[in-house]
């Protein structure tokens, strides 16, 4: 029991020398990021899917200091109203922001959604697929989809592909895809991909992951000459809501926000990719590449198998009821 506590205080040690060491650059990074509204997406439209909190609320934050028009599709509408609330205040007028509903892990509610936003916007100059849901238990969507591959992959394919029209006659326009390290640990089974034979959470996340950067290249390809370009990323580990399938025992817990504190990204810091891909002008021109603070990163040789990307692409169209 004396060692075990011990070991407890000198992990809380070090998580609070890290945290000191820590909170100079997280103030400066801050202010980067306060002072980043240069206007470079002003009038632009972006959509982007999970803004009410997390990462999706930052990256919405911080293109509204750009001065965009951002369209928080979200599945909740109250939490995306309070958020629209907040963010309207704390950008003091700064662009414009529109709310809708949109439930990746209904295909109905992706169509509607698509239908919607092609009636109603003249042009779509971004979007961003940033929602997920992270090693949950064993469930399916309304379609009868295991839910990590089912809103993680299938609904953002679905989505995608129905305001891709939009996309290509508001080019130049962007798709950013926001994926994970932990794809390194995916494997896509054909024979399994709706996890009927075995299921696992974790495997599940990461194969869903996978599938995410395997769509961006393939997406990429066929979007060659159109003046649309797709990219993913990583936004490292980050203090957000996505963990809230993960159980932390309670004497654990205080100990643990400690440590997320000091050592994971904040969601301002986990946007910046995401905000990175969607604005920046250095990788105008650039398509079906894969980042990680803002940089290009090389990826492991199954992300970058294109056979069976290709053979995603094919089965997830059937999937969705692209083809019959």
């Amino acid at each position: 029991m004396a060692a075990s506590s011990s070991a407890l205080m000198v992990a809380a040690a070090v998580a609070l020398g890290g945290g000191l060491i820590l909170v100079a650059r997280r103030l400066m990074a801050s202010n980067t990021v306060r002072a980043a509204g240069s206007g470079l997406m002003r009038g632009k439209t972006v959509i982007i899917t999970g803004a009410n909190c997390g990462i999706g609320r930052a990256t919405a934050a911080e293109l509204l200091r750009e001065q965009a028009r951002v369209i928080l599709a979200c599945r909740d509408l109250g939490r995306a109203e309070e958020a629209a609330r907040e963010l309207r205040l704390e950008s003091q007028g700064a662009g414009e922001v529109i709310i809708k509903e949109l439930d990746l892990s209904s295909l109905r509610s992706v169509r509607r959604f698509c239908q919607e936003v092609v009636k109603e916007e003249p042009h779509l100059d971004v979007l961003i697929n940033n929602a997920g849901i992270f090693q949950c238990p064993y469930m399916n969507t309304e379609d009868g989809f295991e839910m990590q591959f089912g809103v993680n992959h299938l609904g953002h394919f679905l989505l995608t592909h129905l305001l891709l029209s939009l996309l290509k006659s508001s080019a130049p326009s962007r798709i950013v895809v926001v994926s994970s390290k932990l794809y390194k640990y995916g494997e896509i089974n054909f024979d399994d991909l709706n996890s009927e034979k075995s299921y696992s959470k974790s495997f599940g996340y990461s194969r869903s992951k996978l599938a995410n950067i395997l769509f961006t290249r393939e997406l990429a390809r066929r979007l060659e000459g159109t003046g649309v370009t797709v990219n993913s990323l990583h936004p490292g580990i980050v203090r957000t809501n996505l963990g809230r399938y993960i159980n932390i025992p309670i004497l654990i817990k205080p100990l643990f926000n400690v440590v997320s504190w000091a050592f994971f990204k904040s969601p301002a810091e986990g946007a910046q990719t995401s905000v990175y891909l969607a604005s920046s002008a250095d990788v105008e021109g650039v398509s079906g590449k894969y980042f990680g603070d803002c940089k290009e990163e090389e990826l492991l040789p199954k992300a970058m198998d294109d056979l069976v990307a290709r053979k995603l692409w094919d089965i997830s169209e059937i999937m969705v009821g692209l083809i019959r």
